[in-house]
This record gives C-alpha cells, sequence and structure tokens, in this order.
C-alpha cells in the first residue's frame, strides 16, 4: 500500500514524526507522499522526503492559500520539482466550499501550476471541493499534456466520480469514508471506481 497524501509538515506531528513513519510502515505500507499546500510547507515535505526512506514529496499551493501566489512563488516550486525527492505539482484546484482565496486567485493558481507540471512533464496532485464544473473546465485543455493527474480526498458526486474517471483522473479515498454520515455516499461509490483507478490516503 502507498499513502499518497501525507501531511507530515503539521506540527502536530513535531514530537513523535520519526514514530509515525515507522508505525507506517510497520503496518504494511511501502510509501509515504508528503504532501504540499503552500510553498513553505512544500519546502519542508521536500526536506522530510529526504530525511526518510521510501519517501516522496509534492510541491504546489492549495487553493486555500491561492491569494499567495506570484511570480515569485511560481519560481520557486519550478526550482523546488527539480529535486529528486518531489514527484508531483500540487496540492492544487478549486475549492469553493469556504473559499479562503477568492475563486478568481484559486484559477489563477490552478492554471498556474497546471502549466508547470506540462512543462516540467510531471504528475498533477489535485483538490476539488464544490468546484467540480469549474474544475473540469480549467483542467481538461492540460490532461493530454500531463503524465498523469489524481483528485486527492474526492468528496463529489456518482456523477463527478465517472466523469474524472472517464477523463483518465485517479481517485483518491481518504478517511472520511469511514466517517458515519458524511461517508455513506462516498462508500456507496467505491465499487463503481475502477480498481486501477484508486489511490490510497490513510
Amino acid at each position: 500500500m502507498f499513502d499518497i497524501g501525507v501531511n507530515l509538515t503539521s506540527s502536530q506531528f513535531a514530537k513523535d514524526r520519526d514514530d509515525v513513519v515507522a508505525r507506517a510502515f510497520d503496518a504494511g505500507v511501502n510509501g509515504l507522499l508528503i504532501t504540499g499546500t503552500n510553498l513553505r510547507e512544500s519546502q519542508q515535505a521536500q526536506k522530510l522526503a529526504r530525511q526518510y526512506s521510501s519517501c516522496w514529496s509534492t510541491a504546489g499551493v492549495h487553493p486555500h492559500d491561492s491569494s499567495q501566489w506570484q511570480a515569485a512563488t511560481e519560481e520557486a516550486i519550478i526550482e523546488l520539482a527539480a529535486q529528486p525527492e518531489v514527484v508531483a505539482i500540487g496540492e492544487c484546484g478549486l475549492d469553493f466550499n469556504r473559499n479562503f482565496s477568492t475563486p478568481e486567485e484559486q484559477e489563477r493558481a490552478f492554471v498556474a501550476q497546471l502549466r508547470i507540471a506540462a512543462d516540467l512533464n510531471m504528475p498533477v496532485f489535485m483538490h476539488c471541493r464544490d468546484a467540480h464544473e469549474r474544475f473540469m473546465t480549467l483542467l481538461e485543455p492540460w490532461l493530454d499534456k500531463l503524465p498523469g493527474a489524481v483528485l486527492h480526498c474526492f468528496t463529489g458526486t456518482r456523477e463527478e466520480m465517472q466523469a474524472c474517471v472517464a477523463h483518465g483522473i485517479y481517485i483518491g479515498i481518504t478517511g472520511w469514508v469511514c466517517d458515519e454520515r458524511r461517508g455513506l455516499e462516498l462508500r456507496e461509490l467505491l465499487p463503481l471506481i475502477p480498481a486501477e483507478k484508486i489511490t490510497d490516503r490513510n
């Protein structure tokens, strides 16, 4: 099992990060992808991936932090992506649920990161919440230029999942599926996702 979305940069792991990683591998996980959600965390994720064996990282800016996106951010992400531990661009995408950054800021940062991924021939690690139609509109022109794309922490509808799979997008399943109330619809969708299009996050 490979865990594609590990938030090891969180301060809650400051005291026991080594133990957390060790327990994951003891439990049968054979690889971890440490998620970058802004420039600082992407830099930290890359350093952690270098520190631990069988760990890699992403570099990108989450839609919540899209207001931070500027030319210097783009340059830094490109530079970071050249490191061998960094294997995907993201976490990037759209989140119209809480709009911590404006929709316009989110779209600008998302498209910029899709362009980076295409230019560098790297897969994208994406986020979409309450924004499926606009998300797909922005993403579709880039899909044939990308070596791969995963929609992390999928929480959408059956129709949205089917649209993603039809476009070759991998579906990331998280602990949300275990939530008794919120995970009900997602649990019903699991049998409909082709096995080769499911990715895990513990």
